[in-house]
């Protein structure tokens, strides 16, 4: 149940645009007699794909639900300015922007973002819908549980649900609820098919545990007396989940509680995007990465690559690539992280580490698929196997692949874990990336890589 379930925002969502965005594009070369060709027919698909993804991150309607229209106006053509980008730079990049008429190209970008507001506004006059509380639905929760009172909590915390709570039905006595509730219980079990019908209420939301099975069966026949939607809260949220889903096993519904967030397209996005980003960093780069593998090899005795066993995508062994820093190139059962002043830091290694150009052959790793360019940064094998037996969920992070940077690193967890609390913290904001993760999050990050390398920190 989300938000995009109130039907205007739906046919917005789903029928609306992507024919107002398709349509435009085909306008526009009507209206400059160009062919409507294969390439068109392209670009068409992944306008719709690319703004599909943008506007759900944007999600310009929370604002249009709020009666906001300016600000909803603003996020609308800042969404398709970023669907344009995205579509310029693949063209740039993929040499497919020479297909096109740039007079076509520009009607379709000043058009359709015109055209949606004006769409809109013509849709929402007249269908009524400005008045904000036809789209308020009362709802009640039965079951003044945790799991219950957080969902609660959630349609307080977010009016853009256009969700109000009336109460709780619970069967239990008063002192048995869980503190912090802000919504009176209105009855027992019994009482909310009367009470349904009496006030009309839109919703109800069962949060229940599976062993209440045979009252839940009884209080969904009683409520087909009534006009009301339910749905069912499963008690697995009270569980620290990630990325979790619904989803199908031949036909069967499950629930996903653990889960990588590197699924069907959003796997397409990350793996395009590390491709592009390796490629040309390693040919911006290529004459840096000599003169560093020459300062390497003429500076002390040793391989000028250094390769060690980390632990990639599930856990499985992979080697990764740096440029050697150390006089030592440990990669048994036991090794010793590099801290300050170590003295098995060469020279040019120590500069090498504080510049982060040690780290650049990786991009080696990425090209390979063995790495990303965002994700957890790898560890030793022998230090996995230390960490997995004292943190929590250590191994979580090995879902994704691992990382050239992450979001750790640019947080203050960068180099050196002395102490099993910073690892714990390290290993915290590893998991919350995966929780989290987002294009624009991975851009966040390389961003902030910048920033951080440029101000050495923590880097010895």
């Amino acid at each position: 149940m989300t938000v995009n379930d109130i039907p205007i925002i739906s046919f917005f969502q789903r029928v609306l645009d992507p024919l107002i965005i398709m349509g435009t594009l085909y306008l526009a070369t009507l209206l400059y007699e160009e062919p409507f060709s294969g390439y068109s027919l392209v670009l068409m698909i992944l306008a719709f794909f690319i703004s599909s993804a943008v506007y759900q991150h944007i999600d310009p309607y929370r604002t249009w639900r709020s009666g906001r229209m300016l600000a909803y106006a603003r996020d609308t053509v800042f969404g398709w300015c970023v669907t344009i980008a995205v579509l310029y730079f693949l063209g740039s990049a993929s040499g497919l922007k020479y297909y096109y008429d740039e007079r076509v190209l520009l009607a379709w970008f000043i058009a359709t973002p015109v055209t949606i507001l004006a769409s809109h506004i013509a849709v929402r006059m007249a269908t009524g819908s400005s008045d904000r509380s036809s789209e308020v639905r009362s709802i009640v929760v039965v079951g003044a549980n945790d799991v219950g009172i957080k969902f609660a909590g959630v349609c307080e915390r977010h009016p853009n649900l256009f969700m109000q709570v009336r109460g709780f039905f619970d069967d239990r006595a008063g002192d048995r609820h869980p503190p912090g509730m802000a919504h009176q219980v209105l009855g027992k079990m019994a009482e909310i098919t009367a009470y349904v019908r009496q006030h009309n209420i839109k919703m109800i939301f069962i949060s229940q545990p599976i062993s209440a099975q045979p009252r839940i069966r009884k209080l969904i026949d009683e409520l087909k007396d009534t006009t009301a939607s339910v749905y069912f809260l499963p008690d697995v949220y009270i569980f620290d989940l990630m990325q979790a889903r619904f989803d199908t096993v031949g036909g069967m519904p499950v629930i996903a509680i653990s889960e990588t967030p590197f699924m069907g397209f959003n796997s397409v996005i990350k793996r395009a995007t590390d491709i592009v980003i390796s490629f040309f960093a390693l040919l911006l780069l290529g004459p840096l990465m000599l003169a560093t593998a020459l300062a390497v090899k003429y500076s002390s005795p040793g391989p000028v690559i250094f390769k060690q066993r980390r632990y990639g995508l599930y856990g499985e062994e992979i080697y990764i690539y740096k440029f050697r820093s150390m006089t030592v190139t440990d990669d048994g059962p036991t090794i010793v992280q590099a801290r300050k002043n170590d003295q098995r830091v060469t020279k040019v290694g120590g500069f090498l580490r504080r510049t982060s150009l040690d780290e650049l052959p990786q991009f080696i790793n990425v090209l390979q698929g063995r790495m990303s360019i965002v994700g957890p940064r790898p560890h030793a094998v022998a230090h996995n196997e230390q960490y997995r037996k004292l943190i929590k969920g250590y191994m979580l992070r090995h879902k994704v692949k691992p990382g050239i940077t992450g979001w750790a690193q640019v947080n203050g967890f960068r180099g050196e874990t002395a102490t099993l609390d910073k690892m714990e913290s390290r290993i915290q904001y590893d998991l919350d990336y995966l929780r989290n993760w987002s294009v624009w999050l991975d851009l966040w990050i390389i961003l902030k890589t910048v920033k951080v390398v440029f101000t050495r920190e923590n880097a010895h």
